[in-house]
């Protein structure tokens, strides 16, 4: 596919333009309304194959679960774990800008079969829950109030240290939007064992990153030119402040590279190789 179009399409969802300004766009790029909608279907997350673990679930506990947030909100959360019984290791999946989809309820189910208590914190249940249509998901997470959406995400991970079937150490994975949330909690939780980015914004530059304690693991897209840009601020910072981090580069692959429900980003090498080191970093620091 066109790379302007893939620009287009990450200038839409993180912009985001109106629907109408991108596909008048779109049609333009694409040479024609018909060119335009086939490129669409690859584009947009398609949620029905979002299911790649549905025939692991009898090895899976999963339920939903609900917990105080900040100021009076109940948050919403999908919570699964393997069924032998033990202590483990708790992890929260953060979501992408569109709430807690079928894909992001995936990515948490892959974790609890990789042997931890898996969270996937739906950040919109302080509008009562994540919409099926992803484009008024895309508009709820604009009107998210910054101070108390961080506070809500502090509050699931005190939620998984208080599960009896938690040992006590956490971690946290987000993507995009959730790449930049997974930064934030482990700038504000110095309980946080592990955070893994993936293609997320970085810290603002006056952030005290000397507070983080957790290992931080970021994975970016080669192609990623508006999250890259606050990439070498971000490392250089990490540095001086002699945070322990690992930061790997997936060259030709573009923002959203993990994310196997949308096939225009998807890139299946780079999100194996980045899941296995994600995976490695967990088993280091939450077993």
């Amino acid at each position: 596919m066109d790379q302007r179009i893939i620009t287009l399409f990450d200038e839409y969802t993180h912009a985001p333009l109106s629907r109408k300004e991108f596909l008048e766009r779109l049609v333009k790029l694409a040479g024609g309304t018909v060119l335009a909608a086939a490129a669409l279907a690859v584009l947009e997350p398609g949620y029905a194959q979002a299911a790649s673990l549905e025939t692991e679930k009898s090895k899976l506990v999963a339920e939903e679960v609900t917990w105080p947030g900040d100021a009076g909100v109940t948050m919403k959360g999908y919570l699964v774990q393997p069924k032998k019984k033990k202590k483990r290791g708790a992890v929260v999946v953060i979501h992408e800008n569109r709430g807690l989809t079928p894909h992001i309820k995936d990515i948490t189910r892959r974790v609890a079969q990789a042997g931890y208590l898996a969270l996937g914190v739906d950040a919109l249940s302080v509008f009562g829950g994540t919409p099926a249509n992803e484009d008024e998901g895309r508009t709820l997470i604009g009107k998210l109030d910054k101070q108390q959406n961080l506070n809500n995400y502090l509050t699931a991970l005190r939620y998984l240290r208080s599960r009896p079937e938690s040992n006590g150490r956490t971690g946290c994975v987000g993507f995009c939007w959730g790449g930049a949330m997974a930064n934030q909690l482990a700038l504000h939780d110095p309980q946080l064992n592990a955070a893994v980015a993936y293609y997320g914004t970085q810290p603002d530059a006056s952030a005290d990153l000397a507070q983080i304690k957790a290992a931080l693991m970021l994975h970016y897209a080669g192609l990623d030119e508006r999250v890259n840009a606050g990439m070498p601020a971000y490392e250089a910072a990490l540095k001086a402040a002699g945070v322990s981090f690992e930061q790997y580069v997936y060259p030709g692959v573009n923002h959203a590279f993990n994310n196997d429900s949308s096939p225009a980003r998807y890139n299946a090498e780079a999100a194996k190789l980045a899941w296995e080191r994600t995976l490695r970093l967990f088993k280091e620091k939450l077993s």
